[in-house]
């Protein structure tokens, strides 16, 4: 049966839904990449908007995650996907972190989690204000017995004078950490507030500073995750780094070809992307383990448009979208988001994001998706 979704251009159009879902597969971690999700949070829909802390579905958020280590992936827990600083406080972050922490424990799951400052009011702060935030958040993570990924703050790109005040408080945080971490450079495309970050606008300027830093603690960096959507960036990056430390890509836009690699090396993956087409994800990192490239690029390939449109201009918004695929998908009963964030794309953009995973066999159950999609065009006044 058809259906008539809305386009960009203010018509409508007809599509025939997909008969032939993925079935379900489980799968052992990855053993030639480290693939990891960054997850996203379910909203409780009848407590969401209530004055208070944002309130979280916990037993849908946490068995979200279990779906993700089921399929073989890490979960990169409390990061941007998880709508850090765009919803999720920090107290209800770190109840996260501990909730993930310990059920990736009990099941043998991967797991990274994110710490920042964004404990912080608005405003500026000394540097010793920032890096105590920072060591709070660390010490908390470390707690929990996962690994840590040190986020990019919007608090020191607002205090920094210049790079000297990065390495400062970053040297600080790697002296006293307790197991390597990874770093994060999120670009601004993802948070305007990061516009500058290392001290530099120049983004080669920017890459020496980053470099230099790891390689004053090489044996405290794990890795780093680049969210720069610049691939050629990456790879310079990448072939620059200290031996033993790996390359998360953060890019959503080029992953296939960053996690292939080449001659001189490939990157590991650390993508929000791979929240909605974690099926797919985890059949291609399969591919790569049975050293079959060829059958990964073609799994992986297929997902690109997907990613680019989720991730489309204001990039910082691609939440909305992972969401809405997760709840047409049956990963949750309701299209709610932690601040009311269900309302920041366009209904065109949503349903070229469902035709895009109906064709990719995302939806487990595609008669549930296309009824939900039905349903979300009648509210906003569209036959379908």
């Amino acid at each position: 049966m058809s259906i008539r979704l809305p386009s960009a251009d203010g018509g409508l159009r007809v599509y025939e839904p997909c008969a032939d879902p993925l079935e379900p597969l489980a799968f052992l971690p990855a053993r030639s990449r480290r693939f990891y999700s960054a997850a996203h949070v379910v909203a409780d829909p009848l407590a969401a908007c209530a004055v208070g802390p944002p309130a979280v579905d916990w037993g849908s958020t946490l068995a979200f995650r279990h779906r993700l280590w089921a399929q073989g992936l890490g979960v990169a827990e409390a990061m941007d996907t998880a709508q850090r600083g765009m919803g999720l406080d920090w107290p209800t972050a770190a109840e996260l972190i501990r909730r993930s922490a310990a059920d990736a424990l009990a099941v043998g799951g991967r797991i990274v989690c994110g710490a920042g400052t964004d404990q912080l009011p608005p405003g500026r702060h000394t540097l010793a204000v920032i890096t105590a935030a920072y060591e709070e958040q660390l010490a908390h993570v470390e707690a929990c017995g996962a690994p840590a990924v040190l986020m990019a703050s919007r608090a020191l790109a607002a205090a920094a004078r210049g790079p000297e005040d990065y390495l400062e408080v970053y040297g600080r945080l790697l002296r006293q950490s307790a197991r390597p971490v990874v770093l994060h450079w999120l670009g601004p495309m993802f948070d305007p507030e990061l516009t500058g970050y290392w001290g530099h606008q120049d983004l080669d300027d920017a890459t020496d500073v980053f470099l230099k830093l790891i390689a004053e603690h090489p044996e405290k960096v794990d890795g780093i995750k680049v969210s720069l959507l610049d691939a050629g960036r990456e790879v310079d990056i990448r072939r620059r780094l200290p031996a033993g430390v790996r390359c998360y890509t953060g890019d959503d836009y080029h992953y296939p070809e960053l996690i292939e690699g080449d001659e001189h090396g490939a990157s590991d993956a650390l993508l929000g992307i791979f929240d909605p087409i974690a099926p797919l994800a985890a059949r291609a990192a399969s591919a790569l383990d049975e050293g079959d490239p060829v059958r990964f690029r073609t799994l992986l390939d297929r997902t690109v448009g997907l990613a680019r449109h989720v991730f489309a201009r204001p990039t910082r918004y691609y939440k909305t979208g992972v969401v809405f695929l997760a709840w047409l998908a049956g990963h949750q009963d309701h299209f709610t988001m932690l601040g009311g964030l269900q309302s920041a794309r366009s209904l065109p953009h949503l349903a070229t994001a469902y035709e895009g995973a109906d064709l990719l066999g995302l939806f487990p159950d595609p008669e549930r998706a296309e009824r939900r999609m039905r349903r979300l065009l009648a509210v906003h006044g569209v036959a379908s």
